[in-house]
């Protein structure tokens, strides 16, 4: 990448190098797509398609740390069953993580 900023300063020139100037802004704003918002985007993907494979049955973790799992299904939100006979509503935006289950002793 250095010598990159040496060959775009050198061909600046002395007219002054509005070009140069153009090709670095274009060069920070590549570098911050893939290294900051393209890693980003995946990763919500990954979460949304994780979300949308969850099933009726599915033990899963809040993003308020509360084990549950799943009774029911709606368009935005899960039914969980934290314990015998309690439920309550979340929406779907704040289950993080599907718990595995522990190994049997």
């Amino acid at each position: 990448m250095n010598s990159l900023v040496v060959f775009l300063q050198a061909a600046e020139g002395p007219a002054g190098g509005a070009w140069g100037t153009i090709a670095m802004f274009g060069l920070i704003i590549l570098v911050f797509y893939f290294f900051m918002i393209r890693p980003q985007q995946k990763k919500q993907k990954a979460v949304q398609e994780a979300r949308q494979a969850m099933k009726v049955g599915d033990k899963v973790i809040t993003a308020g740390g509360v084990h549950g799992r799943i009774k029911e299904i709606g368009e935005t939100y899960f039914i969980v069953e934290i314990a015998e006979s309690v439920k309550i509503k979340i929406d779907k935006a704040s289950v993080f993580a599907v718990s595995e289950e522990a190994p049997k002793a």
